[in-house]
């Protein structure tokens, strides 16, 4: 094995990339990337290291969508009961019970157990599968070859940190949904209060929530930037909560596409799963035995897909910033570069 991968294992606790270039180019230099061109090189890692991405996926990824996306785990009561509750406080906020309201609730009631049922394989395969992933990328920038074994290694001494960094991020994600709703209901409320019609507090209420998706895109893609870092960098928690942040400052909007991009894609066969899996079938109910596993591999694909953009937008970001710091020091600017303060850290430890 070469002196790279060598020196690789013997830093595995502090697990710092080296500087990225593809290895099927070698005068090729990284750069900052839009959507596209981060699409165009998931796909071109992807055809780079298939075998590997595709034991990911058949291993670790499709186990957990064969049970998030028909619902197995979840208790179809809760569900009933807590749509019920969500509708009675539409209702006693001033909002119309029309269907769209009518299936927030009930969608939103679906996603809150499913997530809190579906935990221990979140925390387990779902983020096993991110950092095998966000490995298989990073070896792929190193010219080097994805070595099981070394991977087994590495999570045994990131595992710890990897799952409380991800406890952060949950904490994260159920503090900006629960705010969404106190906001919501109190705005709905006050409206009401006022004497505003229903159908002005329906308005309302979508305009607060097309703004809140927007917030909460934000708030994804800096989590999933977290998740990056605290596999590819020395931090974790709430110090990889605040990289994060700081990293993708300047490229938000190429976030947010690949956050649509991602999410219409998930929708989609999430929608096919319910229509051609859970409602229709041939009679005999002959569609489901080889639709339900073929929308389980597409749907996985996509969280594959998903996994590996976020990686290379990670590493975008870190030559956007790369790029804005040597602009400022040729403008006469003081800043010094994240990748030599990244080797002095390492210096130093």
């Amino acid at each position: 094995m070469d002196s790279t991968v060598t020196n690789h294992e013997s830093n595995i606790q502090k697990l710092e990339i080296e500087s990225p270039s593809p290895s099927h180019e070698d005068d090729h230099q990284f750069h900052s990337m839009n959507a596209l061109e981060i699409l165009r090189e998931t796909v071109r890692i992807l055809r780079y290291n298939l075998v590997a991405f595709m034991l990911i996926l058949t291993l670790l990824i499709c186990p957990v969508s064969a049970i998030l996306l028909p619902n197995l785990l979840v208790d179809q009561s809760i569900v009933n009961s807590l749509t019920v509750r969500l509708i009675l406080l539409a209702k006693s906020s001033g909002l119309p019970l029309l269907p769209f309201v009518r299936n927030s609730c009930q969608k939103f009631s679906e996603t809150a157990v499913s997530s809190a049922t579906c935990f221990p394989l979140f925390v387990t395969l779902s983020l096993l599968s991110r950092a095998a992933v966000v490995y298989s990328v990073d070896c792929t920038y190193s010219r080097r070859r994805v070595v099981v074994p070394k991977f087994v290694v590495i999570m045994q001494r990131l595992w710890k940190r990897l799952v409380f960094t991800y406890l952060w991020v949950c904490v994260v994600i159920v503090v900006c949904l629960t705010s969404f709703c106190v906001f919501l209901v109190a705005v709905c409320s006050s409206l009401y209060v006022l004497g505003f019609s229903p159908d002005f507090n329906a308005y309302g209420a979508i305009l607060i929530g097309l703004g809140f998706s927007v917030v909460f895109a934000n708030v994804i893609i800096i989590c999933n930037t977290t998740i990056v870092i605290s596999i590819l960098e020395d931090v974790s928690g709430p110090r990889a909560l605040v990289r994060a942040n700081d990293l993708i400052k300047g490229q938000t909007q190429v976030g947010l596409l690949i956050f649509l991009g991602s999410t219409i894609g998930l929708t989609f066969v999430e929608g096919l799963f319910e229509h051609r899996v859970k409602i229709l079938s041939y009679g005999d109910g002959s569609s489901r035995i080889w639709e339900g596993p073929l929308l389980v591999v597409m749907y996985s694909f996509v969280v594959l897909v998903d996994t590996m953009m976020s990686a290379v937008f990670y590493f975008s970001c870190r030559s956007y910033s790369m790029e804005a710091v040597e602009a400022l020091e040729a403008s006469g600017g003081g800043i010094q570069p994240i990748m030599e303060m990244v080797s002095q850290d390492l210096s130093l430890l």
